[in-house]
């Protein structure tokens, strides 16, 4: 029912007698009346309304009023009316309203001759246009540039119409004349377009033959001489060696529109070098100059892009991509970064770890509302830098080591996570970073902060000095032992509520359930942040405690834990490098001093969670160990816990290189490719260009870097039967899914010996599904087939589903025949692909996530790993546990699987599964995610597909 119209306009119809009442208006003399009353008629014409009474009333007293606004609204209302019988022939009263068009075309008033202009582009009848091409035709030589522009569009629309060259034969003539002599920056870009659809070989000369005037051309034109440019040389390879000098020119343009289009163009149309350097350099200069965060976005990843398949160039590249670290926005800020750390060489390490230098101490200096978080993306940045260059770690490390005590945790934490993986990999820095370690330790407040630090310690404190000075450091963190001393009832009430008071100013801690590594879940006493400023005092306490000591004192006793395991490493180190037993004895009394006291504060009823029982064990069993300790339990301690570091980061290493392994391109070849020699190939009209193109081609075909477009089967699987074999109309599609569009290529094949008219591909959508596109009638010969296109926007990853009808009409029936469509379910795996995260932002994601989706496991498949990859593979997940972890037959299995929508939307599993005596596996998988709609999503998929084999 809708009318095909420039304006749309929703109206509500009230009254039954509207029609009469406009009429009346139309015939009065009131010219606002009349106003009013073309405005309803058209909305009422737009919302499915005939109103054929009022067609001879329009032309009898509306077509003579010389009021602007008036003549405006009928344009609009002729626009909108059938102008055809039902046998297709043009109304008469359209032939008379012909006299009126003339009229207005030479109209004195250019709003009128334009606005009539501007009509003539919506009109498809060859009968009323064409007394009127003459007319048209005398107002390219108009002395107002908005009566040309306008001129060359209803010239352009009438020329493409299918009698539009008998209409206008001489258009080419009469456009490159216009285009030559037109001073009108709008009309000459209505002109070159033209030129361009029409006569493409006099467009593509004319542009030849103002190469050395592009530059001075304004941006709009030049943004039509760049989408010619791509066209030509798309088809005809050969010729890009003439445009790419004048693209080349257009990169000093002020416009920024016209220098991204350039770069965009010199990227797709070459590989050489020094084109591909201009480009990145016109990328660059975007970046520094733009001041629109998103325009900064979309450049960054065109720079991604070139990085991918032009590493060398951007490599030279990476201080001025750097320079986007000076935008405020946190996320320009991350993919600056990103992109960075992959162009990092030997030769450049020293300047992009001195810029982040300088980026951390800016961190300090400032006050923005996310410092902490950038300064832990930074911290991350340099962590990665030291890693593949331990060369410069020595740089840093110190630099960094000052924000252990840093407010923002997460940063500490990467700093700590550094610091313990440096100290590891670079011997030489073991002794430095002790001692700076032990010098800052006070300054420590966050419990896995203490906790690493305490562990590092541990594990490297080796000579008597170092192993001395961790004991002191430790003790001065405690403060005085025992933690409380009270004996009788009367103190220990008085005991209790001077804790209480105590507690207001420290922070209580609580227990909650957390995932472990390898997914399981066990509980934690996590303490929140702890106000250290004040003094506070307890019953056998004369001082204030110090760090460790507020963390025990609040009731985090795992950190506890870890200190009596640091402890017991470096009293039982000190046994082996101190010469006096004198003084080793003395440190182990005083370490299991400090044992007892936690464990006597942990039994007690002074704090509101008493000691939890995995704590518990863990430090009776260091207490064990400091009292009876034997040569296998002493190499245990001391040499087993770092042997299991050094593999894990040998594993992490390993998994690195196997996934940049995994990223690189696997180079395809068929037996009968046609071998290109590229020295035998005659020369002859190739530029130096076209050579140089060559030369890139064959260099990336024998490094691997042209890829097979995609798999054929699974092209083939996007391939849906819309109707069945026996219909008089066969239609199937091809279902492809871009980044926020889904295009629909439906194949309409007429079975039949007659002709279909007005056949219609009628679409519907369920969901968060939305049609884009309005639907064609098309006529189809016998036996014939049509290509029909279809674009459909998404806006979530809900799982939605098309479905519809074809409508025609045959000459035989008068009736329309309608054939019903199979639904088409677009799968939401589709929205989603595989990405990578850390454990603890995958931690830090589980917990926060507010949407689970819980499925018990039920598969015949007996084998853990094969279930899991009978999993990950329809689900398009990332299995990020190490596979070290997987290894061996257990008889269980915990993983954690990851995944990314193209809406940024994040989508966590867990999978853990156990093996029963049956052979059976016994299990749940968990799916979390922000939104409910993925993980209800994701769970039907996985319910649909976790039974039967992988095979």
């Amino acid at each position: 029912m809708e009318k095909s119209c420039s304006l749309l306009i929703h109206f509500d119809k009230s009254s039954q007698a509207m029609a009469n009442e406009i009429k009346e208006a139309l015939e009065g003399n009131d010219v606002k009346a009349k106003i009013d009353a073309l405005k309803k008629a058209i909305m009422l014409l737009l919302n499915g309304e005939s109103l054929p009474q009022l067609f001879v009333t329009v032309f009898r007293y509306v077509l003579p009023s010389e009021d602007h606004t008036v003549q405006k609204l009928l344009l609009l209302y002729l626009e909108i009316i059938d102008k055809t019988d039902v046998r297709g022939r043009v109304l008469p009263e359209m032939i008379l309203s012909c006299q009126n068009l003339r009229n207005n075309l030479q109209h004195p008033n250019e709003y009128i001759r334009g606005v009539t202009l501007r009509f003539l582009c919506r009109l498809t009848e060859p009968e009323i246009l064409e007394p009127l091409v003459p007319s048209v035709i005398t107002n390219l030589d108009h002395r107002h540039p908005f009566i040309r522009r306008h001129a060359l569009l209803a010239i352009a629309a009438i020329y493409r119409l299918p009698t539009g060259e008998q209409l206008l034969p001489d258009t080419p003539e009469l456009i490159e004349k216009a285009l030559s002599s037109d001073q009108d920056l709008s009309a000459r870009r209505n002109a070159f377009l033209m030129l361009a659809s029409c006569a493409q070989p006099r467009a593509v000369a004319y542009l030849l033959s103002q190469a050395d005037h592009v530059a001075n051309w304004g941006d709009l034109l030049q943004m039509a001489a760049l989408d010619l440019i791509r066209k030509v040389c798309r088809a005809n390879p050969g010729e890009k060696g003439k445009h790419i000098k004048i693209i080349v020119s257009l990169l000093s343009c002020p416009s920024e529109a016209v220098v991204y289009e350039c770069a965009s163009t010199l990227v797709s149309l070459s590989s050489v070098p020094t084109v591909i350097r201009a480009a990145a350099n016109a990328y660059c200069q975007l970046l520094r100059s733009q001041s629109d965060n998103n325009v900064k976005l979309i450049v960054l990843d065109r720079l991604n892009e070139l990085k991918t398949s032009n590493r060398a160039i951007m490599v030279e590249m990476i201080m001025d991509v750097l320079r986007a670290l000076s935008s405020p926005n946190l996320d320009i800020k991350r993919k600056t970064l990103d992109i960075t750390l992959e162009l990092i060489t030997s030769r450049n390490i020293d300047e992009v770890v001195l810029t982040l230098k300088k980026e951390v101490v800016k961190t300090q200096s400032t006050e923005l509302e996310k410092n902490g978080e950038y300064r832990q993306m930074l911290v991350q940045a340099i962590h990665s830098c030291a890693i593949k260059f331990p060369q410069v770690a020595s740089t840093v490390v110190h630099l960094l080591m000052d924000f252990l005590g840093d407010s923002n945790v997460a940063s500490a934490i990467d700093v700590v996570l550094f610091v313990r993986e440096i100290i590891e990999t670079n011997q030489k820095l073991r002794v430095l970073v002790i001692t700076r370690l032990l010098d800052t330790f006070y300054q420590i407040r966050a419990t896995r902060v203490c906790s690493c630090a305490l562990w590092i310690i541990g594990e490297y404190c080796l000579s008597l000095s170092e192993v001395e000075s961790g004991i002191a450091t430790i003790k001065q963190g405690l403060g005085d032992i025992p933690f409380y001393t009270a004996t009788e009832e009367g103190e220990t009430a008085d005991a209790s509520k001077k804790l209480q008071q105590v507690n207001s100013s420290v922070t209580v801690s609580s227990r909650r359930p957390v995932i472990l590594a390898d997914g399981t879940y066990a509980t934690q006493s996590a303490a929140f942040e702890t106000a250290l400023s004040a003094p506070t005092l307890l019953p056998g306490s004369l001082a204030s405690p110090g760090n460790l000591g507020a963390l025990i004192l609040s009731g985090d006793f795992f950190v506890g834990a870890v200190i009596a395991s640091t402890l017991t490493k470096l009293v039982l180190r000190l046994e082996k490098v101190q010469p006096s037993k004198a003084e080793a004895n003395k440190a182990c009394t005083d370490a299991l001093l400090i044992m007892t006291s936690m464990l006597q504060l942990g039994q007690s009823s002074f704090l509101p969670h008493p000691i939890d029982n995995d704590s518990y064990d863990r430090i009776v069993l260091c207490i064990r160990s400091l009292c009876n300790t034997g040569d296998d339990a002493r190499k245990i301690w001391l040499q087993s816990c770092r042997r299991s570091f050094a593999a894990m980061l040998a594993e992490k290493q390993f998994q690195e290189i196997g996934a940049i392994k995994a990223k690189t391109q696997i180079s395809y070849a068929q037996p009968d490719d046609l071998i290109d020699f590229y020295h035998l190939k005659s020369r002859k009209g190739m530029s130096q260009l076209d050579l140089e193109d060559e030369v890139q081609d064959d260099l990336k075909r024998a490094t691997g870097e042209f890829m097979k477009d995609g798999d054929d089967a699974n092209k083939l699987n996007r391939i849906r039967q819309l109707t069945g074999f026996s219909d008089p109309v066969y239609a199937e599609s091809f279902v492809t899914v871009h980044h926020y569009y889904i295009v629909l290529d439906v194949t309409v094949i007429n079975r039949t010996k007659e002709t279909l008219q007005n056949l219609c591909l009628e679409l519907a959508t369920m969901g968060d599904l939305k049609l884009v596109d309005r639907p064609q009638n098309y006529t189809l010969a016998p036996e014939s087939s049509k290509q029909i296109r279809a674009n459909i926007k998404f806006s979530s990853t809900e799982t939605g589903v098309i479905f519809g009808n074809i409508v025609y009409e045959t000459s035989n029936v008068h009736e329309r025949t309608v054939v019903i469509l199979n639904d088409i379910h677009i799968d939401i795996m589709d929205y989603i692909s595989p990405a990578t995260c850390s454990d603890v932002t995958f931690r830090n994601m589980w917990a926060e996530f507010e949407w689970e989706n819980k499925l018990a496991v039920n598969t015949i498949i007996q084998d853990e790993k094969e279930f899991l990859n009978h999993i990950i593979k329809p689900t398009n997940m990332k299995c990020f546990t190490p596979l070290s972890v997987l290894d061996g037959e257990c008889g269980f299995l915990a993983a954690n699987l990851y995944a990314k929508s193209v809406f940024g939307e994040d989508a966590l599993f867990n999978i853990s599964v156990e093996k029963q005596a049956d052979m059976k596996l016994n299990g749940y998988i968990r799916i979390r995610s922000k939104t409910q709609g993925i993980a209800l999503s994701l769970g039907d998929k996985i319910t649909l597909k976790q039974k039967g084999s992988s095979n």
